[in-house]
């Protein structure tokens, strides 16, 4: 921060209402975001907390198609649904509004009409794809082909899923028409009009890479590649029946372009909110206009150059609003070491976590800052879930608590017991954690938001070590006195528990402070050993969090398992033909139809079943075959199959098989035995 702001303006990037909320969202965006709205609340720093839904652009249009019903029902449908999780989950906005909403609206129409009339947009004619039967011009998002950066087949046109990568529809090798590959594309010319990026390149460059290198390495480096080359004008309208309209006379059937209303959402909102609630939050403009007013945007990676560059030119064009002052984007979380994606349904969505885990908002809330991809790409599993869950919110936090409670309970009927003369063990406890207060605002300062909640996991450990080192149930029988000190010293840690780790894990916090039966929770007091005073009655102590059974986590992975299936099913593509062979090649193999009389697996082997088939020559034949992972014995017993007859017989396993079983290869690798469709005489040949 390099000046004293009287006020902080915080934004959350603007989920696509085309879907729920997933991990990667939440990780990336939502939880640090509220972290650190939560922090400056605490220290009673004036914030405001701006959400909402992104209503317009392509992908809400491909899922009101692929449903069959108005792109209007899909964005009131999942615009619920996601201001909903929000609130269940714990994200503090001060107001979750849309960009449907009238107010927006005419705000994005009249902040588009400021610079037209401003002279600041360039009006121009260029070809661009569009459908080659129907004529229509294609959106980014309905154009695919090879992403030029990672070589990643079925990127689209402004994004590639597999890199991260920000594209035009014109960079893609090979574009093809995605929701129509049959039609082809061609170009066609189309007026728009256009932010001149180019004419604030040099103001870019001083106003981040020279005064911002206090922002994260990703995305100060981010900014100086893309400062680094040539800027172009950015179209800021599309041709598009979904939208806001371009409020330019011969502008008919074009709208803004998506990235040119989505940030100004967070414009529009704070009106909303203002204009509903002048007394408690003033004017719009001083949100977003007075110069004492500190702007942090929290996004992913994936829209730095929106956030960095567009917007801030946007602003800067319009005149009379202040900067971003951080933009602490993260990078990308996968899921069991897949990167995650809305399209293939390979996420874990905040609805169901909160239907499948009801009551355990922090327990995702801790995991998904543990892991917070601040700085490079990180990873979660389940196996993690609930190790974290089990050996960390369970074993350390929650255990230190129930102990410092339990035997208070047990010796003084729940009072806080009176400090008595501190023992160097006493002091130096106190003395780890007097300083938790400077450590943790540092690093929250500088988001560093995985750091700062193990400072906080770090009081636990400090409790544990001191309970066990001081072992008041033994010291008890001969020196109750001393055990009034130990427990006294516990509860105060116990108590900066509940404060430090506000931010991070409210839901738990609130639950510890109705156990010490303390109201509110007070920032300064972090640190201190005089939260609690003598004489102060705790309320019924109960378990902070729960230990997670391993079949809950096999259900989660076995669902993960089906969706890759699904996925596999849906991308399934037929091996390339082999090369022709001489039609005297196939006549030299004798396949034919036989019976199963008898199938057993083979011993010592997990792959092989030994079939015993009536080939219709009098003398039944043995065969083996490698799928015993697909198939029961007894399911095959009965059964007529297909088989090539005159193999050289060959031992394996120490048995010896005459011929080779057919069998298909499915796309998910399992393997389907050939049968004839309808009854055929054993030794029956396949012609």
């Amino acid at each position: 921060m390099n000046k004293n702001f009287k006020r902080t303006t915080v934004t959350a990037a603007l989920p696509y209402a085309n879907g729920g909320v997933h991990i990667g969202h939440l990780a990336g965006v939502y939880v640090p975001a509220d972290i650190y709205v939560r922090y400056l609340r605490l220290k009673k720093q004036e914030v405001i907390f701006i959400g909402g839904s992104d209503e317009h652009g392509v992908p809400v249009t491909i899922r009101a198609r692929k449903e069959g019903i108005t792109v209007q029902d899909v964005v009131d449908r999942y615009h619920k649904l996601i201001k909903e999780s929000f609130e269940e989950f714990g994200i503090s906005f001060d107001i979750y509004s849309r960009t449907t909403s009238d107010i927006h609206h005419k705000f994005a129409s009249d902040f588009f009409r400021t610079l037209y009339d401003k002279g600041e947009l360039l009006e121009k004619t260029e070809e661009q794809f569009c459908d080659k039967v129907t004529g229509e011009f294609l959106s980014d998002r309905y154009i695919v082909g090879t992403c030029p950066r990672c070589g990643a087949e079925g990127a689209y046109g402004d994004q590639c899923e597999k890199c991260g990568a920000t594209l035009s529809p014109d960079e893609l090798i090979n574009p093809s028409n995605k929701n129509n590959p049959s039609h082809g594309l061609e170009k066609k010319a189309t007026k728009n009009w256009y932010l001149p990026l180019d004419k604030y390149q040099e103001w870019l460059k001083g106003w981040i890479l020279d005064n911002h290198k206090e922002w994260r390495s990703n995305v100060y480096g981010q900014c100086k590649s893309w400062l680094d080359m040539d800027l172009q004008p950015r179209a800021m309208t599309r041709d598009l029946d979904w939208g806001i309209p371009v409020p330019v006379k011969g502008a008919e059937g074009k709208v803004l372009y998506v990235w040119f209303d989505a940030p100004i959402g967070y414009i529009s909102n704070t009106k909303e909110l203002c204009d509903s609630q002048p007394e408690k939050w003033g004017s719009w403009q001083k949100w977003w206009q007075d110069e004492d007013t500190r702007l942090v945007h929290f996004i992913g990676k994936d829209n730095i150059v929106f956030h960095c560059l567009i917007f801030p030119v946007m602003m800067k064009a319009h005149g009379g609003y202040i900067m971003p002052d951080n933009v602490p984007a993260n990078e990308f979380l996968n899921l069991e070491n897949d990167k995650i994606s809305t399209s293939r349904n390979w996420a874990i969505w905040l609805h169901e976590y909160l239907k499948d885990f009801p009551g355990k908002q922090d327990v995702l809330r801790y995991v998904l800052t543990a892991n917070a991809p601040e700085t490079k790409d990180n990873n979660f599993t389940w196996k993690d879930f609930q190790e974290r869950n089990n050996s960390e919110l369970v074993a350390i936090y929650g255990n230190f608590v129930n102990r410092a409670l339990q035997l208070t309970k047990k010796y003084w009927n729940g009072k806080v017991p009176a400090c008595g003369e501190m023992t160097d063990t006493d002091q130096h406890t106190i003395a780890e954690f007097k300083d938790v207060k400077g450590k943790v605002e540092e690093l929250l300062d500088n988001f560093k938001f995985r750091e700062a909640q193990k400072e906080a996991m770090n009081l636990a450990r400090i409790g544990n070590r001191y309970i066990t080192e001081c072992e008041p149930w033994k010291v008890w029988k001969t020196d109750p006195k001393r055990v009034e000190t130990i427990l006294y010293v516990a509860l105060q840690l116990t108590a900066n528990l509940s404060i430090a780790f506000e931010p991070f894990l409210p839901f738990s916090s609130s639950r510890l402070r109705k156990m010490l039966n303390l109201e509110g929770c007070d920032w300064e007091q972090l640190g201190s050993t005089e939260i609690l005073t003598a004489g102060h009655q705790l309320a019924e102590p109960g378990l902070l969090f729960e230990k997670i059974d391993d079949d809950v986590i096999d259900g989660q992975l076995k669902r993960l398992e089906e969706i890759a299936l699904a996925n596999k099913a849906e991308s399934y593509q037929a091996e390339p033909f082999k090369e022709n062979v001489p039609f005297d090649v196939f006549e030299k193999l004798d396949i034919r139809v036989g019976r199963v009389k008898a199938c057993e697996k083979v011993k010592k082997s997990k792959k092989l079943l030994k079939f015993c088939i009536d080939d219709g020559s009098g003398t039944d034949r043995t065969i083996l075959s490698g799928i015993a992972s697909y198939y029961e014995p007894s399911e095959l017993i009965g059964k007529q199959v297909v088989f090539v007859a005159n193999f050289e017989p060959r031992k394996m396993m120490g048995e010896e098989s005459c011929g080779m079983i057919l069998s298909a290869l499915n796309y998910d690798g399992s393997l389907s035995v050939i049968t004839p469709s309808s009854e055929v005489k054993p030794g029956a040949q396949v012609q």
